[in-house]
């Protein structure tokens, strides 16, 4: 048996990367899972190929930005598959430019997709959790979400205030048997990370500054996401960090290489 069987689960950003590992792990665990995404050739070969391995799952086209397309989606998962259970707001944005130099424009984009487009999930989702009797929402934010990082203005304070809404949201929502809860991912071995405009090191390097001294791997978040889901079930409102201990503080290491 599967830690989810019976239950449906949709994830938005999961036609790659960490929606993808997500969307794999909820399959092989008994799921029913709804793939929502804006690169549709990507999101239905995931699909497909979750299929031919055994599990369940569909694909749709899904702009977070959208009110009209959260609302439809959400209603052809239920539709299909008669309830919903989980919902992982997972697809996100990154640009890299200084406050200084930046365009409301650059601004706009990010909190669009980062903060608006899990507002928009949230509210979508809520009518067909209480239908299902309950439920849980898991929403992406990023070591981003607890400590500042140059260059990166308008995604601090996106997944800051995913932050904030998960903690309000779980209070509005735990009377009827739903729980909210963020996650705060340090570096992952993710396409974000390896755009050119954001990446920091060669292609092949996946080491990292921290405790543990590596980027972190898609699939490590998706276990996570899993404990949430399936184990959590007195966890509501809380962050749960997976950063190779990079929020734990400086190093005695970095404090020497400093002469601090």
């Amino acid at each position: 048996m599967g830690k989810l069987d019976g239950q449906v689960a949709l994830i938005s950003g999961g036609a790659r990367g960490q929606g993808e590992a997500q969307a794999r792990l909820f399959a092989r665990e008994g799921a029913q899972v709804a793939l929502a995404d804006v690169l549709d050739a990507e999101g239905e070969l995931v699909a497909a190929s979750i299929n031919d391995t055994g599990g369940d799952a569909v694909y749709h086209h899904l702009d977070v930005t959208e009110r009209s397309q959260w609302r439809a989606t959400v209603d052809a998962v239920v539709e299909q598959y008669r309830r919903l259970d989980i919902l992982i707001n997972n697809a996100g944005i990154a640009r890299s430019k200084l406050i200084e130099e930046s365009t409301l424009d650059d601004y706009r984009e990010v909190i669009r997709v980062n903060q608006v487009g899990v507002w928009l999930g949230i509210q979508a989702a809520i009518p067909a959790l209480k239908a299902a009797g309950g439920g849980c929402i898991i929403n992406t934010s990023s070591v981003a979400g607890l400590l500042g990082s140059v260059g990166l203005g308008a995604y601090v304070s996106s997944k800051f205030a995913v932050r904030g809404l998960t903690k309000v949201a779980a209070q509005e929502l735990g009377q009827y048997n739903i729980r909210v809860n963020s996650v705060h991912p340090g570096p992952i071995d993710t396409p974000m990370i390896r755009d050119p405009q954001l990446a920091t090191r060669e292609p092949d390097d996946t080491s990292f500054e921290a405790p543990i001294p590596r980027v972190g791997r898609p699939e490590e978040v998706a276990t996570m996401m899993l404990f949430i889901a399936a184990d959590a079930t007195y966890s509501t409102g809380s962050e749960f960090v997976i950063d190779g201990g990079m929020t734990a503080g400086w190093s005695v290491t970095r404090l020497q290489d400093r002469g601090d």
